[in-house]
């Protein structure tokens, strides 16, 4: 390695990390007028770009339209038989990821950011130093520093991954072939979305879930709604459930399924996912050198992403809570308006909407209907299924409801949750309800396009409209 350049650049703010939470943050503040670097080990973009978020949506894409074309004939359309192409489908995958992360670097240029390829280490005070690609040092002083550096998979004892028999989802996005079957620890928004493309694609998945339901962040009839639609589709769910005597050979990987009350059962799969336990990526920053504190292995921050060290944020996975993109994306906003010397609004975790992209897919903001009870409300709840929409009965997709919840003394909406088909696109109405506190008469009052899946969101409202009399 060679010697650190006795030259620092200076930068109003530096980024490490460019995911979702970190160019956003770069360009943000480049267009307020501060001389911005943004440092990157990878490829820009960080894990959801290139393995996370856009790639899984191209390779769910893939299953979607296979599932589609084994069943043409009841839309009038008749075709041969129909098969898989794994490879296909990640080759496809993999140019999506490639094209969003070259959108990136040209937003970043447009935006006169500097980027270094390299790593990055909190060098004390405003320094920072950068390990570059070539294995040379160079070194970097800004007044605000922004953490943006995500995180990574936790590993868990008796399930540590070995990239072929035991994987995590980035081996999942570019596996060579359909394994024969597939076991699937986790049963949050990756293990269920990793669990219907390979379900679809031709695998035999199982999935196990210690906690007592699959996406147990998700309101109880969601997750019930979609642990029978999955059952329905041939994926088995195990809820409560984990696996003991993990055991890897040629042939695949054997278990013990153990669930409580149950004699234990033996589970045999070409390949095991481990979709479960994540914690900030944090390794190698120097944080405690330069005074920044963690706590159970993410970064502490106040509301508007200060860490304890002066001048340095954290956003995004790293900061903790809920690990989405358009969450960082939003704290990246606050960061950069804080250090611009304004007061943002810090975020609210519960107007930050949830997606899951199996297909029905799954949407939910604000609270849900127990969540609401706890927190002292009074609620009334309005339901409506996709089945009696014009829309989905045209499209051939019937399955599903609208769940909204509202506070019954004043009539505000408090949350929604979505099941059926595409239905994160209907979350930003939901989203924008929740937000500024949208009545059940507001909702049905306002005048929703024919036919469309959002009608199913006025009549949830209508439904609990009469209900409150």
């Amino acid at each position: 390695m060679q010697q650190a350049d006795n030259f620092a650049a200076q930068f109003d703010v530096a980024v490490i990390g460019s995911g979702p939470g970190g160019y956003e943050a770069a360009i943000h503040a480049a267009r307020h007028g501060l001389k911005t670097c943004l440092v990157e080990k990878s490829s820009l973009g960080g894990v959801c770009v290139n393995w996370g978020c856009i790639p899984t949506k191209a390779l769910l894409r893939s299953a979607e339209v296979y599932d589609l074309a084994k069943n043409p004939t009841t839309f009038g359309v008749n075709v041969g038989e129909v098969s898989f192409d794994l490879a296909q489908a990640v080759k496809r995958s993999r140019n999506v990821a490639l094209k969003s992360s070259k959108g990136v670097a040209y937003l970043l240029k447009k935006a006169d950011v500097e980027v270094w390829a390299g790593e990055a280490a909190l060098a004390g005070g405003a320094g920072v130093t950068v390990t570059m690609q070539d294995g040379s040092v160079r070194t970097l002083e800004a007044r605000n520093i922004i953490i943006a550096t995500g995180s990574k998979q936790r590993v868990i004892p008796g399930l540590e991954p070995d990239g072929k028999k035991i994987i995590t989802s980035r081996e999942a996005l570019i596996l060579k072939e359909v394994p024969e079957s597939m076991i699937v620890v986790g049963g949050g928004a990756i293990g269920v979305e990793m669990a219907w493309f390979y379900a679809k694609a031709g695998a035999k998945v199982t999935i196990v879930e210690l906690m007592s339901r699959i996406l147990p962040a998700e309101d109880a009839e969601v997750s019930e709604a979609l642990k029978r639609l999955f059952e329905k589709a041939g994926i088995a769910v195990h809820c409560g459930a984990k696996l003991d005597n993990v055991a890897v050979s040629d042939a695949g990987v054997s278990a013990e399924l153990v669930e409580e009350g149950k004699e234990p059962q033996k589970l045999d799969a070409t390949c095991l996912l481990v979709a479960v336990g994540v914690t900030g990526a944090i390794d190698g920053l120097g944080l405690e050198a330069a005074g920044v504190e963690t706590e159970r292995g993410f970064i502490r921050t106040d509301g508007q992403c200060r860490t304890s060290a002066p001048g340095i944020y954290a956003i995004g996975d790293v900061r903790g809570g809920m690990l989405l993109a358009h969450k960082a994306s939003a704290e990246a906003a606050i960061a950069v308006e804080a250090i611009a010397g304004k007061s943002p609004e810090p975020l609210s975790e519960s107007l930050i909407p949830r997606c899951v992209y199996a297909q029905p897919s799954v949407a939910s903001v604000g609270l849900t209907e127990e969540a609401a009870i706890k927190a002292g409300h009074q609620v009334v709840v309005g339901r409506s299924q996709f089945a009696a929409s014009g829309k989905a009965n045209a499209y051939g997709q019937l399955e599903g409801f609208v769940k909204l919840v509202f506070d019954a003394t004043t009539g505000r909406m408090l949350g929604g949750h979505l099941i059926g088909h595409d239905t994160v696109e209907l979350i930003g109405e939901l989203g924008l309800a929740c937000r500024y506190g949208v009545t059940a008469e507001g909702l049905v009052n306002t005048v929703h396009a024919h036919p469309t899946l959002s009608e199913t969101v006025r009549e949830a409202a209508f439904d609990a409209l009469q209900s409150m009399g």
